[in-house]
């Protein structure tokens, strides 16, 4: 059985996700990000960069345990494994990497910030949450219009793209997103939302994630504990 070290944030749904959809069976511990679990040195010998998620499968590839960590890389080492949510084919197969890449490059990293700087930031600075909220824009509709020619954002088939945009754009809201000014991606996530695997992959570890309201959890994820040479 699959070890998925993880916490209820986009980066872990999507590996929830995937586990749901290629049915493997799998156990989901527990990280907690704002009391500070991810600096636990059980943790980071599976994960060197203190993030969640990462994996044990006692079943690696030659027969041996392997660990893995980095939300992209688990993606693609299940699809792997499976055979599932990746083309086949050569042309295919990097059509669908390519947008995982951009989730990886662009969308994480800049609706992070956009959810930092509109939401967290104990500072609301005018600047930072304009630059962002404009990029969210920017990436939203890079999204809409390649939906406006492709069924799926990897191609014609659902894959590991799809899995690892989703869970980011759940907080459409928090980002500064109206849905009528992407038709076409929101015809996606609709579709993508109602998915079994997915309502399953969401739902993974969400009754123990609670609001960043006290100053420790704040202090933890932003603060100097966050920046400390381990």
């Amino acid at each position: 059985m699959i070890e998925v070290y993880s916490w209820a944030t986009p980066n872990g749904h999507k590996v929830h996700i995937m586990l749901e959809e290629c049915g493997l069976p799998y156990r989901a511990i527990p990280v907690d990000i704002g009391a500070g679990d991810q600096f636990e040195p059980r943790f980071l010998a599976i994960s060197p960069n203190n993030k969640i998620p990462a994996i044990v499968d006692p079943d690696g590839p030659d027969g041996e345990p392997i660990s893995l960590f980095e939300s992209g890389a688990i993606l693609l080492y299940l699809a792997g494994k499976t055979g599932r949510f990746l083309p086949g084919s050569t042309r295919a197969k990097y059509e669908a990497l390519q947008w995982l890449m951009f989730q990886m490059g662009g969308v994480g990293p800049m609706l992070g910030q956009a959810h930092h700087f509109r939401i967290y930031a104990p500072e609301k600075i005018p600047y930072a949450i304009e630059r962002y909220t404009n990029e969210a824009k920017r990436l939203y509709g890079v999204m809409d219009r390649r939906l406006a020619k492709s069924r799926y954002l990897g191609g014609a088939e659902y894959s590991i793209a799809d899995i690892a945009v989703f869970p980011w754009l759940r907080s459409w809201k928090n980002q500064g997103i109206a849905w009528a000014d992407y038709p076409h991606l929101k015809g996606w996530f609709d579709e993508i939302a109602h998915r079994p695997a997915v309502m399953r992959g969401v739902e993974v570890l969400a009754d123990r994630r609670k609001p960043l309201v006290d100053d420790k959890a704040r202090e933890t994820l932003f603060g100097a504990t966050q920046y400390r040479q381990r």
